[in-house]
Parts: structure tokens; C-alpha cells; sequence
């Protein structure tokens, strides 16, 4: 099928959707308007609006709008609800459209539940979507964290379906697929390294975020780019009301974030910035002969204007950076630096009450610079993207069964990647990198999407569409179309069964090293050589929700085939004329498995319990023989559990637990003595038999933590002043979980033994937050 086919049928569906629902327009009046916080202004996304009458509602969309028809009567109720929100009842008389704004009053955590409980929202239930997990950003604050440092990847980590990397780092790996098929947005723009300090901490400061969720199944048309999921991350727009001031000291890095009204109610902003102090923590406690330097820093700023009713603008902007070095005489030298940049600006405006359109114009930057000596041998690579995106999304409301969205995007990419490894030459003179001589690699990423969230009856409800990507280079070009679609049957009102089809298609890779010597990642665009990545997944889904919503359960089972995976030909090593297409092998992969998860919403503990049963294996022609092994972060059982605990106004109570299999590894069966070489193992070439032969051992750690909060007031009473002091313990019974394993010749034997690294013994922490 032709794109211009697909275009065609795409038309031609929404015209006729539109046209089955005009006749009904004249009969429904439309109430529609923003749900917002009452203290700050800020758009409460996701929350909900609901008609005593007729028994149907509406959400929020990312921008606090809603849109809800009924039919046109006597006078009905409308409940809005959040989580963490004293519900508000507002009476409406059903003869003309409403334009109406509300706000919502945060809620005391010394309310009673029933208060709370009795109007928490359903939608895990009732929305014809799966696996779309919301990540409460107070919960993410709340959690123990390493050295006092809250993080949302760390949080991800604890979602079922999601498998972290290494001990201690941000890396997360969804449903079989690696960290590359992950696409993680800050206010629409790409992060393509969302990681600190070597993936210890995520580049996100907690305090200058308004909403996270992660998407890892039955994906709506609206989302592509990548094969596993989709880490939607939403920044705070600022206090409209009164300045705000927050932020916190902690052991390696302080923050500090400023917010409040340009024109009150109309235009606001926020400034959010943390840097670490961890260079000069560490310089007095280093051995002699060993030189290191490290920092990072991350700043995020946003201004938003209500131009009038129908337009809003906003400005966002992101800048994170690390820098580090390390030296040491008798082995050996590194210097690396990386870092992310993003700029969003967005239009949102409303034709009338059932027509939201938003349109973003998006510049974001990736750079990775590397160099490594070691022994005999040195290394340098460079990575450079630059994208430059425009889009514009549609979202029409036609009536209380219909939620339509489409839209468009477009996406110049220039990429500039290199690498090179050799010997150091006899004069010491080690050639560099002349980055700005690298040939650039130009490419065209476009997209056309329609979705629709039908609900066909009282029961029964479907989310449906059609995406069709396109990849455009000098050499090449690929179009392809996606369906999507989730059902939804309701088996009484608090469960229901789900059914999920995706297709997902990937034109930029992640080439991992093949060495354990030199960590580092090569983004490259697909080609001729390098076909774009594909997925196809299957779930199905059992979803409960217990004591008036309370508590959420699910189970969820999937299957997703992965094609034209991408990795490093056995033994590469890069050299400076080498093209990188030119070294790789491609495969195909699958995935399956269950997951199981119950949640407490409310009440004075919450939490979860995640539970996930998978498998997943690869198979490439000229890898491993051409037979089947398992990747590399295929665990069998992984699981976590949070919970929190309130225990009096001023003090709090945390903790999670997890529990994995092991890695899967590769480890030689033999080894070669040689006179001269042996790549990066002096004297020896090491023999491989299989690949992932062996496992780490199991990984498991528990995390506590205790916050005390203050509340008083300064200046004769006039602000109030808001002071916490977070404690944590990460690891608390020191468990050695592997970080990796390396090979060493017993001194007696002269055998190869293998060794467990470990990285993170029991860490305490304190951290002092304060907010006025």
C-alpha cells in the first residue's frame, strides 16, 4: 500500500466520522473549559470530569483542556476529580454550550479516605488503553533515593515490565527492547541521554516537573519513533498566583528553583537549576598518582502566556551537561563529556468548543565526546545529533463517544559520529578526532497520524488508528503505515478485559560497544545498509479496581517480535576511515511474558507491588554461530515493591525492595597466549564459544527513608516556610550486587578466574529541602 493510499483511506475515514456525528451535534450542548490547582494555576492533566446524569465524562488532555457533550435537558451535576484533590460539584442547566474553568483545592492528608476515595477516577479500568502507567511526581520525591538524589528513572526501574541496566544507574530496558527503543520527551523535545554521573542519576531536576507517564503497550497513533516505549515527561509551567521559592542541599549537588506570576493569572514563569560538588568532595581523598574531575550540571526554565481565551503560548528550555576526566600513571586515562539541550516553543489554540489543535516547533541536541588510553592502546568517538522538528496535533471532540486526534510531524536530523582505536604510536603522537570535519549524515522524518477513542457501548470501547512514518535520506527512503488498536469490554463497573495490537517502526539506532574497555554509544541514522527497526506486540490485559477504587490491580501478558536489530561485528574495532554501516550485523529478537501489579492509591499507606515473568532471546545470522541466546538484561523474575507510609503531619516513611535474576553475560572458555597483542588484553586472546553464557548472580537491595517536615512562618507571619530533612539508606543490608565481572590469571594456578566488581555498598544520606 502506497502513502498516498494510506493518506487517502485516512481522509476519507475521518470525513465520514464526521460526518455520522453532525446530526447529533444540534441535539448535545458542550461544556468545556480547563481544570487547573487553585494555589498555583498549574493544568491538572489527566483529570477528570464527570455527569451524574448521564453517567459519562471526560479527562483532561496534556494542557488541562476538556471537552464534554450531553444532551441537551434539564440541569445535571458535574464532578471534577484528582488524585490528591478535594472533588468539586459543580450544577449546570443543559440548554446552551458552557464554557466553564474550574480549580481544585489540593487535599489535607488529614482528610478522611471516604472523602478522597469515593471520587477517585476509574480510568485504569474503563479507558480502552494498556500499559500506560502515571508516575505521581510526589511519590517519585517521596521514595529513598541514592545519596538524597530523587529521580523518576529510578522510579521507572520500579514499574513491571521495566528491567534496569547496571547496578545503581538510570538505564531501563521495557519489554525485551534496549535502551535506544525507549524515547524519553521533556515537553515534546528528545532527550537522547537521559542520564548523570555515567547513568548514577537522571538528567531530570524532580522539582521542575508537572507529570510523568510511561507507555510501554497498545500505543496510540500519535506516538512512534521508537519500538518499546514512550516516556512522556511534562514540565511545570509556573505559579500564576505568588512567587514561590524551593529547593534543596544535598551530599553531592544542591538545587534551587524559582517560580510566580509575570501578569497574575495570565502569564508565569519557573527556573529551575541543580550542579553538583562532587569534583571537589573527592579531591582530598585521592590516592597519590590518580587525578579525576567530575561535574554536572541541569537547568530548566518555562514561561507560558495566556494570550486570550481561545490562545496560550509556551517557552521551555533545557540544558544538562557532565564533563569528567580521570588519570592515573601506571593504567588508565580518560576524558569524556556529554550532554542534552532542548527548546520547545507551542501554540495552543481552541476553534470553538470541540477543536483543540496544538503546534510546537522543537530544537533539541545530543553530544557524546570520548577519549581512552589504555596500556598500549587508545581510543577516541564522537557523537552529534541535531534535530529540528515541527508538528501540529488535532484534537476534535464531536460527542461524549468520540475523542478523534490527528495531526503531523516533520523532523531534519543531522548526525555527525566517528570513531577510531589503534595502537599508540611510537612517538606518543595520538592522531585526534578533527570533529569539525566529520561528514555530516543528513535525514527527513515525517509522520501522519488519526486516532479515535470510540465508545462503541457502555461496555464496550475502542481505541483505534493509524500512523504512517517516513525516512528520507540522499541514498534511501523508507515508508511503512502502523496500526494500532486497543479494545476495552467491561466485565462488571470495577473490571474489564483488554486486547492490544501495535506496530512500531524505528529509523535511529543505538550501537552498543562490544567492549567492556570502552562504554560508549554510536547513534546512527538507518540506511541502506541499516534497515529501520520493527515491532509487533500483543497484550492482553485483566484489570480490577477494589473499595471504590483504593486499590488497582492488573495482570497484563504479552508477545512482541523485534526485526533488524543492530550490533557490533564479533571483535570490531573502529577506525577512523571505517564506515560504522559497514561493521555492524543485524538480527530480530522476541519477547514475552506476564505482569502482575496491584497499587494503594490513598490512605495514609500507598504503594505498589510489580511482579514480571519474561523472556526474551535474539538470534543474528553472524552472531553466535546463527543460534539463539538470550539479551543481555533477559531476567526471568523481577520484583519490586514501594510503599509509603504517613505517620504523623510531620514525619513520613518509605521503602521499596527489589529482586531480579541475574544478567546474562559472556565469559571465554579458553585463551590464547600470543607474543605481541592481543587487543586490549596484553599477551592473550581470550576464545568464545557462546554468547551470554553465564548470569550474575541474583540482584537484590532494600532502600529506606524518613522525611521530617516543618511547617512556620517568617517575616512576622506574613510567608510561610516550609522545611524538610530527608534521611535515606540505599542498600541497607549492603548486599554486593554485581556491577560487572572481568577476567584475572590465578597468581598460583595461572588459571583465568572470573571476579565480581561491585559498585554500591549500604549508602546513607541526608538532604535538607526548604520551600517559601
Amino acid at each position: 500500500m502506497t502513502l498516498h493510499n494510506v493518506l487517502q483511506r485516512l481522509s476519507l475515514c475521518l470525513v465520514f466520522t464526521i460526518l455520522t456525528t453532525v446530526s447529533t451535534i444540534a441535539q448535545n450542548v458542550t461544556i468545556s473549559g480547563y481544570i487547573k490547582d487553585s494555589e498555583t494555576g498549574e493544568t491538572l492533566i489527566g483529570a477528570t470530569v464527570y455527569s451524574t446524569k448521564t453517567k459519562t465524562g471526560a479527562s483532561a488532555n496534556t494542557y488541562g483542556f476538556y471537552s464534554l457533550s450531553l444532551p441537551k435537558g434539564d440541569s445535571t451535576g458535574l464532578v471534577f476529580t484528582y488524585l490528591g484533590y478535594t472533588a468539586q460539584i459543580k450544577k449546570v442547566v443543559l440548554s446552551q454550550n458552557i464554557e466553564l474553568t474550574v480549580k481544585l483545592l489540593p487535599s489535607s492528608s488529614q482528610l478522611s479516605e471516604v472523602t478522597v476515595t469515593a471520587k477517585k477516577s476509574d480510568e485504569n479500568v474503563q479507558k480502552p488503553q494498556m500499559g500506560v502507567i502515571d508516575i505521581p511526581i510526589q511519590k517519585i520525591k517521596e521514595l529513598p533515593a541514592i545519596l538524597g538524589e530523587t529521580d523518576v528513572l529510578k522510579v521507572v526501574q520500579l514499574l513491571p515490565g521495566v528491567q534496569s541496566g547496571n547496578e545503581g544507574t538510570t538505564g531501563f530496558f521495557v519489554r525485551g527492547g534496549n535502551s535506544d527503543q525507549n524515547l524519553v520527551q521533556l515537553d515534546e523535545a528528545v532527550v537522547y541521554n537521559p542520564n548523570h554521573l555515567f547513568g548514577l542519576f537522571s538528567t531530570f531536576n524532580t522539582r521542575a516537573l508537572n507529570n510523568v507517564t510511561l507507555i510501554k503497550g497498545g500505543f496510540p497513533a500519535q506516538y512512534g519513533g521508537r519500538l518499546s516505549s514512550i516516556l512522556d515527561i511534562t514540565m511545570k509551567e509556573g505559579n500564576n498566583q505568588k512567587y514561590k521559592v524551593e529547593g534543596g542541599i544535598g551530599i553531592i549537588s544542591s538545587n534551587i528553583t524559582i517560580e510566580g506570576p509575570i501578569v497574575k493569572e495570565k502569564a508565569s514563569f519557573i527556573i529551575s537549576a541543580r550542579r553538583t560538588y562532587l569534583d571537589l568532595l573527592i579531591k582530598p581523598f585521592l590516592p597519590k598518582g590518580i587525578t579525576t574531575t567530575y561535574n554536572f550540571y541541569d537547568l530548566n526554565a518555562k514561561i507560558n502566556w495566556q494570550v486570550s481565551k481561545r490562545d496560550r503560548l509556551f517557552l521551555s528550555a533545557f540544558k544538562g551537561n557532565d564533563k569528567a576526566g580521570y588519570t592515573e600513571a601506571s593504567s588508565i586515562n580518560y576524558g569524556i563529556k556529554f550532554g542534552n539541550s532542548t527548546a520547545t516553543l507551542r501554540w495552543n489554540h481552541l476553534f470553538g468548543q470541540k477543536l483543540f489543535v496544538n503546534t510546537s516547533i522543537i530544537y533539541n541536541t545530543y553530544l557524546l565526546n570520548l577519549s581512552t588510553v589504555q596500556g598500549k592502546y587508545y581510543a577516541q568517538v564522537y557523537s552529534g545529533i541535531n534535530d529540528q522538528n515541527a508538528k501540529t496535533e488535532f484534537q476534535y471532540y464531536p460527542n461524549s463517544k468520540h475523542k478523534i486526534m490527528f495531526g503531523a510531524n516533520y523532523t531534519y536530523h543531522t548526525f555527525t559520529s566517528q570513531g577510531k582505536s589503534d595502537k599508540i604510536p611510537k612517538n606518543l603522537q595520538l592522531a585526534n578526532l578533527k570533529t569539525n570535519q566529520i561528514p555530516p549524515r543528513y535525514s527527513n522524518e515525517m509522520a501522519v497520524y488519526l486516532n479515535d477513542e470510540y465508545t462503541i457501548t457502555k461496555r464496550i470501547a475502542l481505541n483505534a488508528g493509524v500512523r504512517t512514518p517516513a525516512f528520507i535520506t540522499k541514498d534511501v527512503s523508507y515508508y511503512t503505515w502502523e496500526p494500532r488498536a486497543t479494545l476495552k469490554v467491561s466485565v462488571d463497573s470495577s473490571s474489564s478485559l483488554k486486547a492490544a495490537y501495535t506496530v512500531m517502526n524505528q529509523f535511529l539506532h543505538i550501537v552498543p560497544s562490544s567492549s567492556a574497555s570502552l562504554p560508549f554509544d554510536l547513534w546512527i541514522p538507518s540506511s541502506k545498509i541499516t534497515k529501520p527497526e520493527r515491532s509487533e506486540q500483543y497484550a492482553l490485559g485483566y484489570f480490577r479496581n477494589f473499595k471504590e477504587n483504593k486499590y488497582e490491580a492488573s495482570v497484563e501478558v504479552y508477545y512482541k517480535t523485534m526485526q533488524n536489530q543492530v550490533a557490533f561485528k564479533e571483535g570490531t574495532q573502529l577506525l577512523e576511515q571505517t564506515n560504522i554501516d559497514s561493521s555492524l550485523v543485524f538480527g530480530k529478537g522476541w519477547s514475552y511474558g506476564a505482569e502482575f501489579f496491584i497499587k494503594k492509591n490513598v490512605g495514609k499507606l500507598t504503594g505498589w507491588l510489580a511482579y514480571t515473568l519474561s523472556w526474551t532471546n535474539q538470534k543474528f545470522k553472524d552472531l553466535n554461530y546463527g543460534e539463539t541466546f538470550p539479551f543481555k538484561y533477559d531476567r526471568r523474575h523481577v520484583l519490586s515493591a514501594v510503599a509509603t507510609y504517613e505517620l504523623s503531619k510531620r514525619w513520613t516513611l518509605s521503602a521499596d525492595f527489589v529482586f531480579s535474576t541475574g544478567s546474562a553475560y559472556t565469559l571465554p572458555v579458553g585463551r590464547v597466549n600470543v607474543a605481541d597483542g592481543g587487543s586490549l588484553y596484553d599477551g592473550v586472546y581470550y576464545v568464545y564459544d557462546k554468547r551470554n553464557n553465564y548470569r550474575l548472580n541474583p540482584y537484590h537491595r532494600l532502600d529506606i527513608g524518613a522525611t521530617y517536615r516543618k511547617n512556620k512562618t517568617l517575616f512576622k507571619g506574613k510567608v510561610p516556610f516550609v522545611s524538610e530533612w530527608v534521611f535515606s539508606i540505599y542498600n541497607v543490608y549492603s548486599h554486593r550486587n554485581p556491577y560487572f565481572v572481568y577476567l584475572t590469571v590465578d597468581p598460583v594456578t595461572q588459571e583465568p578466574k572470573a571476579k565480581q566488581v561491585s559498585l554500591l555498598p549500604i549508602i546513607p544520606s541526608v538532604t535538607y529541602n526548604f520551600k517559601f
